[in-house]
């Protein structure tokens, strides 16, 4: 008998003792806060867990949560290299390394005797990792340079990929890719209710409440879905705080982040036909307003709840190098 799909993530699961949690280029609150509710589980069912995000940044609009672990911007010590001498005629008396330019010179000088090329051996071991999580990825290729770097890696290792976006390519051995949910969030804290409800505790209700209230302005967006409200209840039941999200989400912005907002307000155009809002901000914008790119993601939230109709919101900004 073939098993479903959440029987499928459980085994996956269980096998696991190092998985690895992957964020892309561009992950947004929703992408951060699933990312730490599944890691926080996954240390509850004692596994060793590592968060990797290209750059390693956090939304400044998470400031009020925690990761369960530091956020890494590369997967580190990804492999072990084995060099293996066989020295049963010549012992080993010095052994040292050195860098030149790129290349490491590893030095062994024997205590007698000499080694021939068939003394010299190299093992490369298993992945530190033995599970992929990735979290709101549409791709593999979204990953950059990750992919780049360990494309085998990606390709040896087994991979759950959750995601709520219709363009997901289903590239993991196990999807959980639901376009009914409205989030990340919403699918991670549903699929580990099936496992155990009682692993999550207060402060993972609060890590997966705010991905769903982040994606959806606090429930006011068309696609939230009875289910929607149902498992936000339940969160909020378990102790969740609600209040203390919707205050530091929304109720919370810089002066730093207002005045850019009113930049980008003052040059905002519509396209009513198409749906669609835009707006620019120059370089000298940002530098005027004392913000950085960060703020980019609550000015294209605050478009869309200033022009509910559209359903395409842009902003064009300038880079330093222009």
């Amino acid at each position: 008998m073939a098993y479903s799909t959440h029987e499928q993530f459980f085994t996956m699961l269980e096998r696991s003792t190092k998985p690895i949690i992957l964020l892309s280029h561009g992950a947004n609150a929703d992408d951060f806060a699933s990312a730490f509710g599944v890691c926080a589980l996954l240390q509850k069912l004692e596994k060793s867990v590592e968060i990797v995000s290209p750059g390693g940044n956090v939304p400044k609009s998470l400031s009020f949560i925690k990761s369960p672990v530091q956020i890494q911007g590369d997967i580190q010590n990804i492999r072990k290299l084995t060099l293996r001498v066989n020295a049963k005629n010549a012992k080993v008396d010095e052994l040292s390394y050195n860098m030149e330019g790129e290349e490491l010179h590893i030095h062994i000088l024997p205590k007698s005797g000499t080694w021939t090329s068939s003394d010299v051996h190299i093992d490369t071991h298993g992945y530190k990792h033995d599970l992929i999580i990735t979290i709101g990825a549409a791709d593999l290729e979204t990953f950059g340079q990750l992919f780049e770097l360990y494309g085998d890696f990606f390709h040896q290792t087994p991979i759950i990929n959750i995601d709520h976006n219709s363009a997901n390519e289903h590239f993991g051995q196990v999807n959980l890719v639901d376009m009914s949910a409205v989030s990340c969030s919403e699918i991670c804290y549903d699929t580990f209710m099936r496992i155990d409800e009682a692993l999550v505790d207060a402060e993972i209700a609060t890590l997966f409440l705010t991905g769903m209230i982040y994606k959806t302005h606090s429930f006011k967006t068309e696609n939230v879905t009875p289910r929607t409200l149902k498992l936000a209840g339940d969160l909020i039941t378990k102790g969740a705080r609600r209040d203390e999200i919707v205050q530091k989400l929304y109720k919370t912005r810089s002066v730093e982040t207002l005045r850019l907002w009113g930049r980008a307000l003052a040059r905002l155009k519509s396209d009513d036909q198409h749906h669609i809002v835009w707006t620019m901000l120059t370089q000298q914008d940002f530098i005027n307003a004392g913000a950085d790119s960060t703020a980019l993601e609550s000015i294209i939230d605050e478009l869309l709840m200033s022009a509910p109709e559209a359903q395409i919101a842009s902003v064009l900004y300038e880079h330093i190098d222009g």
